[in-house]
């Protein structure tokens, strides 16, 4: 029969020098107000380097009242207490940091508020007035600028959440647990708060507290860890609940109609459908046909690039999962359909959701730097003629409305950066991938040697590794580059297409704009800021084509329209058709892909 009411976590992460002391001093502060045998002490060694391991089980092994619960991985702080408190027999949950920070003449009332039933959660406060706590200006700052922080963002009535003196009950844990996502420091606060807004009673008191060791702001842990696990935490529960599928399409649907209202600014939408009804119908469909072309030649460049990480699947099942991630871009703002296929090929052939998502990375690179190198081809042609003076004319406003060159401007120059990035990244990719030096963790290492940057240098590393084995195989990334041209090279023919079916010459100088205006079009819909990159695609591609050819503005922004309208309509048939196929819900697709997570795998 179970006697243990309390069970105290110690989390050690190479604590060789403390541990056998603070075990010493927890066991007598419990032992002066807690029946005997009614209690345990679990070192929770999270893989450490040093002796902290066989201190610990020898401890276990001379005391009943110790255990040691071992992680042969890093788990970090939060998994590490998690680990530990699933495997804790007591129904009150406590933990405390291991350097005695905090008065340990605090620890009976941290454990009788929750043992006597009053309340859920107990946490120590540095930030109550009746408290005394010595903190350096070096902790002070950074811990009064995130407490604020969660404070305002995340409505939480806490003053101290990085107080490490925290007990819980264990059903609220067993409630609250499963919920919390960070596994590192902020798994505490993320705690804290969401037992907030659950209803738990929680109590916050004061604590003396005094700073042991040399503790410092960490670039990695304090401002991209912590910092992004408030934003992360701040849209589940502000933002999130509040995007159902019916908002994301009235509010991609505003955009567009903002955007359309604009242009009438300066264009007359009369003369807009008159030339579109204009066009020619039988070339718009060719146009179609020439754009369906290059949907297989999708399906079978991801198979060669889930082939090099040693996932071999069908190209036509493959392109069936890329039309229905293109449908939910279309659908979905903020670019959610990218993780839609990570969930096809991992619901339909149990595909990890990491290799998933990295496959996509990976086709992205090429995508862009494919894009890339096809505007930046032609611009180098436009500057050779004298013809990029024109554009830039038109960039500066002295063309065209000022509004319709702010627009192209921003468009440009957004299509540059993203376009610099690509080609830094593919740079970078291939270095790393052809020498032995771990550039990801140094880079981290160089930033912070917090045991967060680990945490952070592992999920880069897996990432990267995975994206490496594609561009260190040769054949495979000339197969992959190759038919990213072709890919890319149809999408531009399509365009013309449309250019003849509005009665424009396919001269050399047009089909050249005709490259650069859908390169840089489709550069500019990186930028997730309207479902399907409506009216960023339309821009560019207009003040493009009206300042560098004798199309006018009414009639580039005609053949912008039907270019990108039949793009969209021929990967809506295809996604349509391809879950009706599949078998795939959209919406569903979209939940599951955001809830994705990797489980670490632990020993006990």
């Amino acid at each position: 029969m179970n006697s243990i009411e309390v069970s105290v976590v110690l989390p050690a992460y190479n604590e060789e020098d403390t541990i056998e002391r603070t075990v010493s001093v927890t066991l007598d502060t419990l032992a002066a107000f807690l029946p005997p045998d009614s209690f345990e002490v679990i070192v929770a060694e999270d893989g450490c380097a040093d002796r902290t391991p066989e201190i610990a089980t020898r401890l276990a092994e001379t005391d009943e009242r110790v255990r040691h619960v071992h992680s042969d991985s890093r788990l970090g702080r939060g998994g590490a207490l998690e680990f530990a408190f699933e495997r804790a027999r007591g129904g009150t949950l406590a933990y405390f940091d291991t350097d005695l920070a905090t008065d340990m003449r605090h620890l009976e009332e941290l454990i009788e508020s929750v043992r006597s039933g009053e309340y859920d959660l107990a946490t120590g406060s540095r930030w109550l007035p009746e408290n005394r706590a010595e903190r350096p200006a070096r902790r002070d700052i950074p811990s009064r600028g995130f407490n604020t922080l969660v404070r305002t963002l995340l409505r939480s009535d806490v003053r101290d959440h990085q107080c490490g003196f925290k007990a819980v009950s264990r059903a609220a844990f067993e409630e609250l647990g499963p919920r919390i996502e960070d596994d590192h420091w902020f798994w505490d606060t993320e705690l804290l708060v969401k037992a907030q807004r659950q209803g738990y009673r929680v109590k916050e008191f004061p604590v003396d507290w005094e700073a042991k060791g040399d503790s410092k702001v960490d670039i990695v842990r304090d401002v991209f860890g912590m910092g992004s696990q408030i934003v992360r935490t701040f849209w589940e529960l502000s933002i999130s609940p509040r995007i159902t599928r019916r908002v994301s399409l009235a509010a991609g649907g505003a955009l567009v109609v903002v955007a359309l209202l604009l242009t009438t600014l300066y264009l007359d939408p009369r003369e807009v459908l008159r030339e579109m009804a204009a066009a020619t119908p039988e070339l718009v469909a060719l146009s179609a046909v020439v754009y369906a072309f290059s949907w297989p030649l999708r399906g079978l460049r991801y198979r060669d690039i889930l082939d090099s990480m040693g996932f071999h699947e069908r190209w036509d099942f493959l392109t069936g999962a890329v039309f229905i991630s293109q449908t939910g871009n279309l659908v979905f703002p903020a670019r959610l359909g990218d993780g839609v296929r990570a969930y096809v090929v991992k619901a339909r052939r149990s595909i990890p959701y990491p290799s998933g998502f990295a496959s996509l990375a990976v086709e992205r690179v090429f995508d862009l730097l494919t894009i890339t190198v096809l505007a930046g081809s032609v611009m180098l042609g436009l500057a050779a003629t004298g013809s990029a003076g024109e554009l830039l004319t038109a960039l500066t406003g002295d063309m065209m409305g000022s509004d319709t060159a702010r627009s192209g401007r921003t468009a440009v120059y957004v299509a540059a950066g993203v376009g610099l990035a690509a080609i830094g990244a593919v740079i970078a990719i291939v270095a790393s991938a052809r020498t032995e030096t771990n550039f990801v963790r140094t880079a981290v290492g160089r930033l912070s040697d917090d045991s967060y940057a680990d945490h952070v240098a592992a999920i880069v590393e897996g990432f990267v590794a995975d994206v490496q084995t594609v561009t260190a195989d040769g054949p495979t990334f000339g197969r992959v580059g190759i038919s990213s041209v072709a890919i890319w090279s149809l999408d531009v023919v399509t365009a013309l297409a449309v250019f003849a079916a509005f009665g424009v010459d396919l001269t050399v100088s047009v089909v050249a704009v005709g490259f650069f205006a859908v390169s840089v079009g489709n550069l500019a819909k990186v930028l997730p800021l309207s479902p399907g990159g409506v009216g960023l695609y339309e821009g560019v591609f207009t003040v493009v084509v009206a300042s560098l050819t004798p199309v006018g503005v009414t009639a580039a922004l005609s053949i912008s329209i039907v270019d990108h309208a039949v793009k969209n309509a021929v990967t809506i048939v295809g996604g349509v058709v391809s879950m009706a196929w599949l078998n795939v819900s959209l919406t569903t697709a979209v939940e599951e892909s955001r809830s994705a997570e990797v489980q670490p795998e632990t020993n006990d």
